[in-house]
């Protein structure tokens, strides 16, 4: 690219224009938002001549600005050519050798991945956002330098001493320390622990939005798992910085490597124990894992649902342990909720409860109970007292001989030989034959 100008200021020859020279680039105009304005001081009509040799000037000056601009509109043309042509070489190279899951489809897929996850949490956020719930700003992603991971890092460690030192102290003195106290237990000054704060929230937020995009996409692998995922990439943030703790810069890691399995972990326990009303220890949920996965695949195979038999020869286990962690991974259903989609009948109206609450077994007991009251009546007031005391007849607990002679003032002996009187008093009547309608 070369680019010719030649301005003569003789007023008898006319002025020769800039030529652009341009090697085979395809012309693209430059689209500027402000036009090209140039200010020239023009003298006094009295002087013919010279107001022609400025204006001739001027235009020359005019001319080779605008070639100027158009020279660079070319270069920044090529550059784009290049930059495309680039591109296309490295995909057409990667189909002829045949290697499509390279480091460029990986990338895409990575990206395209990311891309899925932030696009859910998007329209979650819409939901929220048009329910009231939450109110969303875009956050940037900030990329940080390994310098400024390492001051970030060391924050947060600060921050985590400082802290403990904190629940130290809690512990210690029964009630929440004064900055001035807790001051006093680190060895520093008021302004330093105030600094320390500071700089670890700073920390905290640069890290989250820094690394908030693994996150996302940690999170979009557990989602339909029974938690949001809102609650997920909560969870996953406090994992972050959890790890981020951790991390020790000195030696030859990613932060990002480190970190992700901080990540996963704090995501997989939230789930095994804030997903359920009923909350399941972790080998079980562990063993919940492996059962379905083995019932998908044996669902696959045989085209229909698995036995507990065959899903325990999979994994190893006995089939009683398979049925007891399927019928604890159930999820629990409300009495109150209506039992058909039209219909206003509740679960708790349909479905039997126990044999003591039925009414056949109600009125049973009841009868049972008077029964029982008119053969005690044949007894004395002390003998009645007694096996009352002893079987539990008045709803309490039964006692024993001991505490019953403790609460009448009498010897346990006395209070057995009671007993064995009104129990063969009992044996004579002929009320009893009426109690064997209830015995089965």
């Amino acid at each position: 690219m070369a680019i010719t100008t030649s301005i003569c200021s003789s007023p008898n020859q006319p002025p020769i224009l800039p030529t652009l020279s341009l090697p085979t680039i395809p012309f693209t105009p430059l689209k500027t938002h402000h036009p090209l304005q140039l200010h020239l001081p023009f003298p006094s009509s009295s002087s013919k001549s010279g107001g022609n040799l400025v204006s001739n000037d001027a235009l020359a000056v005019a001319a080779a600005a605008e070639a100027l601009v158009l020279a660079r509109a070319a270069v920044e043309a090529a550059i784009d050519a290049v930059a495309v042509t680039e591109d296309i070489g490295e995909v057409w190279s990667c189909r002829e050798s045949g290697n499509e899951s390279g480091g460029l489809v990986a990338r895409r897929k990575r990206r395209r991945k990311r891309r899925k996850g932030l696009e859910a949490l998007d329209e979650e956020m819409k939901r929220d956002v048009e329910d009231g719930m939450v109110s969303f700003e875009f956050v940037r992603y900030e990329h940080l330098s390994p310098r400024e991971e390492a001051e970030c890092c060391l924050s947060l460690k600060e921050g985590a001493r400082l802290e403990s030192e904190r629940f130290r102290v809690v512990e210690a003195q029964k009630h929440e320390p004064t900055s001035k106290q807790l001051a006093k237990a680190m060895g520093m000054k008021m302004r330093s622990i105030d600094k320390v704060l500071c700089k670890r929230r700073e920390s905290q937020e640069k890290i989250i939005r820094s690394y908030r995009g693994l996150v996302v996409s940690v999170a979009s692998s557990y989602q339909g798992k029974g938690l949001s995922f809102q609650d997920l990439i909560q969870e996953g943030s406090i994992g972050l910085l959890r790890g981020a703790e951790k991390f020790d810069h000195e030696r030859e890691w990613k932060l990002s490597t480190y970190v992700y399995w901080w990540i996963r972990q704090a995501i997989i326990r939230a789930i095994e124990n804030k997903s359920r009303i009923i909350r399941l220890p972790g080998h079980v949920c562990g063993m919940m894992a492996k059962i379905t996965k083995a019932q998908n695949s044996l669902n696959q195979r045989f085209q229909r649902l698995p036995s507990h038999d065959e899903i325990a020869e999979v994994i190893k286990v006995n089939a009683s342990t398979v049925k007891l962690v399927c019928e604890r991974s159930r999820p629990p259903i409300s009495l109150d909720r209506v039992a058909t989609v039209r219909g206003s009948m509740t679960l708790q109206e349909i479905i039997q409860g126990p044999e003591e609450m039925m009414p056949e077994k109600m009125l049973i007991r009841q009868l049972m109970k008077q029964e029982v009251e008119k053969l005690l009546k044949t007894l004395s007031d002390r003998e009645a007292n007694v096996l009352r005391l002893h079987f539990g007849l008045n709803g309490e607990s039964p006692q024993s001989f001991e505490e019953i002679g403790r609460l009448l003032k009498l010897s346990r002996e006395r209070v057995r030989q009671i007993n064995g009187i009104a129990l063969s008093k009992l044996r004579q009547t002929s009320i009893l034959d009426n109690l064997k309608l209830y015995i089965v």
